[in-house]
This record gives C-alpha cells, sequence and structure tokens, in this order.
C-alpha cells in the first residue's frame, strides 16, 4: 500500500474533530464523478424528506422527470420518479458529516418518519454511523469521523492495513 498519499486537500470533508464544522452546501454545477439514482414513486414527499431530514437542497426539479438533490460538493442525489413500489434496500448509500451533525439529523429524520433510523455506533474503522431508511426504502448511512487516537485500535487497524495514519 506505498503507492497511497494523502490528498485530503481534494475533499470538502473537514478533519475530524471536536469543533469540526461542516462545509457550506455546494452550488455549483460540475461534471459529477460519482452520484445515485433513488426511484421513487412520490417525487415530492422523497424531495422533502432529504431536505429537511438529511438537509440536502434541491439544485434543481424538472417537473414529473427528475429532483437534483445536493448537500456538499460530490454529494448527489438524483430522485427519479417510477410507478413501482418500493423494494427492500439491497446496497446502502453514505454520506459524510460531521460528528455535530448525527444527532441533529437522527431527530429530524425521526421527526418525519418515526422509527426509520437506527444508531448512531462507533465503527472499528473510526467513525460514527447512522442507518436511515428513507421513504421511498433506500438504505442511507450517515457517517462522521471520529478524532483518531493513535494508540487505539482503530489506528492499528488502518496501520495494518498498510494505510497511513493522517499527519498532525
Amino acid at each position: 500500500m506505498s503507492d497511497y498519499f494523502e490528498a485530503f486537500e481534494v475533499s470538502p470533508v473537514p478533519p475530524p474533530g471536536p469543533d469540526a464544522t461542516p462545509p457550506e452546501i455546494y452550488r455549483g454545477i460540475y461534471g459529477m464523478p460519482m452520484f445515485v439514482n433513488v426511484p421513487t414513486s412520490d417525487l415530492a414527499a422523497s424531495a422533502d424528506f432529504w431536505v429537511r431530514g438529511f438537509g440536502f437542497i434541491d439544485l434543481f426539479t424538472i417537473p414529473g422527470q427528475v429532483t437534483h438533490l445536493r448537500r456538499w460538493r460530490f454529494q448527489d442525489v438524483l430522485l427519479v420518479p417510477t410507478g413501482a413500489p418500493p423494494a427492500p434496500p439491497a446496497v446502502s448509500i453514505s454520506f459524510s458529516c460531521v460528528l455535530s451533525q448525527i444527532d441533529e439529523i437522527a431527530q429530524a429524520c425521526t421527526a418525519l418518519v418515526p422509527g426509520c433510523t437506527a444508531g448512531p455506533r462507533k465503527t472499528p474503522w473510526n467513525t460514527v454511523d447512522l442507518e436511515v431508511i428513507t421513504p421511498e426504502n433506500a438504505r442511507v448511512i450517515i457517517t462522521a469521523a471520529r478524532t483518531l487516537d493513535a494508540d487505539s485500535p482503530e489506528a492499528r487497524n488502518l496501520e495494518a492495513a498498510g494505510i497511513p495514519l493522517p499527519k498532525g
């Protein structure tokens, strides 16, 4: 794994820590390197949940065809209408946040759809994850990095995998 190098400057995710603040919503138009399509039988209700629950914005809507949602840079979701009822989630999608946002997102989503969240829980890869099942039955993981203790089991796991620990 010696081919890896630090490239945190290309990411909108701030360094973890108790004072980490989320970046502003990104409103620029760019070629999306990755995005997710979420089929929904109710475009307006789904957009409302993603906006009020997760803090996305409606970047633009083409009525009856697509709603393009955005949060941070490179966090793009396209809601697309379908007549089919939602199927159980086969995969999940994850979106980064900062630790201070986990509880507020959990509360907002639960207020919109009681019982839709699980967690938050700490992971072996040094994050805190909140699982949300959305009204269209998408499994969304909201994840926040924790401050890395160089003497922790998580740090040892990263080093054992060949991933260099962040400096500083």
